[in-house]
């Protein structure tokens, strides 16, 4: 009987050399004589084993790692097949702490499962969402998201009940679902995780959301920088055509959905949602005004469901287990869990799929395990590069919509970058201002100019130029990019700039203490 290794085929394992050690153990095997059985899974997330390879033992699966190919060699000497010692043994993978704290309901397959293998998918509990789903109208699926209290997992947090309940009432002979998957936020990496990890996870939860609104087509708008999870997408989509859980008549219901993916040209832009709809229907990525709402004119001016990979993925375990049971984690508005992707200068970086209400100094230390430098931790970057900056006496902040808002920061996509002391604040100011600069649609005259003019004003300050009178009026120009910009990117652009001058004041030559 062969034995089942795991080897993950996730972007960051590949870009650890994951794949010469797949190919290095399958030599060995063959050279051994040992009958294995390869499994590409994806990732589980704790990036500083990557790349970590599994053996499923008669007591579970046993984890091996950070693992290189010189490594494979010794691993067989030691009996790794049936779980024996080595100087990379982590133990049983269920048991490895940074997991085992966790709450995956997401995540619940990602890294155990071979993306690719429906029946895999299937015997882990996929597609019971859908079965569910067909068994109730479309306002009654629409009525389980609402309950759910699940919210926007990209970034803006906004109720995927409502959208889908717009959606469904607006009379519309063609309507859509689109999924961002243009995740361009620094320090993210959950959306590429669960493409590449159970692609069929998000297929399932687009098909709920087709099916629930009236919609017929769906599209996944994916970020050109993912050829991995492009490649997983298709290979997915195809296995569901196959099997009836997408195309016409799906599942015997009489309804059709069908999904098609489509690749960006690397514009940051079109990570907000209308900017991602022009680029969709074959014109420049430029944002659109509001009203009116995607969820009524959307796609093709057609009513549009529009949300992020997180949140369509989790819809499945929503229909699934009820609202209800998704709504007993969490806190205050904030239900639920949220996959909190830990970067920087870190020890343990990877992701962690937690209730709402983790504070940042649990994630930070507790499963960080504070820097990697060993240095002191100065600043956390919470909400990708227009997050606010969180000094270390600010750490106990719960990761809660509501209670970062309080603090002057953004959830955003839950991407948490973190500092030592090293580190210089008004370079990190100056560099949100040149992203924002670089990455402007150009349509707004507060995001095109105010940006570049910002650049100048924390130029002025650093060199010590006026530097007093500078600094006000780069609060000025935060205050008007805030309030007048079209869309989030200015209007977000000065949150990392003002927390930076609020916090650490003296990284600009400015007195005052930090607060």
């Amino acid at each position: 009987m062969s034995v089942r290794v795991y080897i993950p085929r996730d972007s960051g394992a590949l870009s650890m050399g994951a794949e010469s050690v797949a190919d290095a153990i399958a030599a060995e095997a063959r050279r051994r004589r040992l009958d294995i059985e390869i499994v590409r899974n994806g990732s589980r997330g704790l990036y500083w084993l990557e790349p970590m390879v599994e053996v499923a033992t008669p007591s579970g699966r046993v984890a091996y790692g950070p693992v290189a190919a010189k490594d494979v060699a010794s691993l067989f000497d030691s009996g790794f097949l049936t779980g024996g010692k080595h100087k990379l043994a982590v133990g049983p993978t269920d048991e490895i702490p940074y997991l085992k704290r966790q709450e995956r309901l997401t995540f619940a397959r990602v890294g155990i499962i071979d993306p690719l293998s429906l029946d895999d998918y299937v015997e882990h509990g996929g597609y019971r969402g859908l079965e569910r789903a067909l068994a109730l109208s479309g306002a009654q699926v629409v009525e389980e998201v609402t309950a759910s209290g699940l919210r926007g997992r990209g970034g803006a947090g906004f109720p995927a009940g409502i959208k889908w309940k717009t959606t469904l009432e607006t009379e519309a002979k063609q309507k859509y679902v689109v999924c961002n998957a243009d995740e361009g936020d620094s320090g993210t990496f959950a959306d590429r995780m669960l493409m590449e990890g159970d692609p069929f996870v998000l297929i399932e939860g687009m098909t709920i959301a087709g099916l629930a609104v009236g919609a017929t087509r769906g599209y996944i708008y994916l970020r050109s920088e993912y050829p991995h999870a492009l490649r997983t997408l298709k290979a997915a989509i195809a296995a569901a055509n196959a099997s009836n859980y997408l195309g016409e008549n799906v599942r015997g219901s009489g309804k059709t959905f069908r999904i098609d993916v489509r690749v960006g040209a690397g514009a940051y832009i079109c990570g907000e949602e209308t900017a991602m709809l022009e680029s969709l229907e074959g014109k420049r990525g430029m944002v659109r005004y509001k009203p009116p709402v995607p969820a009524i004119a959307g796609l093709f001016g057609a009513p549009t469901v529009v949300n992020n990979v997180v949140t369509l993925a989790t819809i499945p375990i929503v229909v699934e287990k009820g609202g209800s049971f998704y709504k007993d984690f969490g806190m205050g508005r904030s239900r639920g869990t949220s996959p909190f992707q830990l970067a920087g200068n870190l020890k343990y970086p990877g992701l962690v799929e937690k209730a709402f209400g983790v504070t940042l100094r649990e994630l930070v230390y507790d499963f960080g395990g504070g820097t990697a430098s060993g240095r002191p931790v100065r600043a956390v970057q919470v909400g990708g590069p227009l997050g606010s900056y969180f000094p270390e006496a600010k750490l106990d902040v719960a990761m809660d919509y509501e209670a970062i808002a309080a603090e002057g920061g953004i959830l955003g996509h839950g991407g948490i970058v973190v500092f030592d002391d090293t580190v210089d604040l008004a370079r990190m100011a100056r560099y949100a201002m040149e992203f924002c600069a670089l990455e402007s649609c150009g349509k707004c005259t507060p995001c095109r100019i105010g940006s570049t003019r910002g650049m100048e004003l924390i130029d002025q300050i650093i060199a010590d130029r006026d530097r007093a009178a500078s600094a006000a009026l780069l609060r000025e120009l935060c205050d008007t990019m805030t309030n007048a910009s079209l869309c989030a990117l200015g209007g977000l652009t000065p949150l990392p700039v003002m927390s930076a001058l609020k916090h650490f004041p003296g990284d600009f030559g400015l007195s005052g203490e930090p607060t």
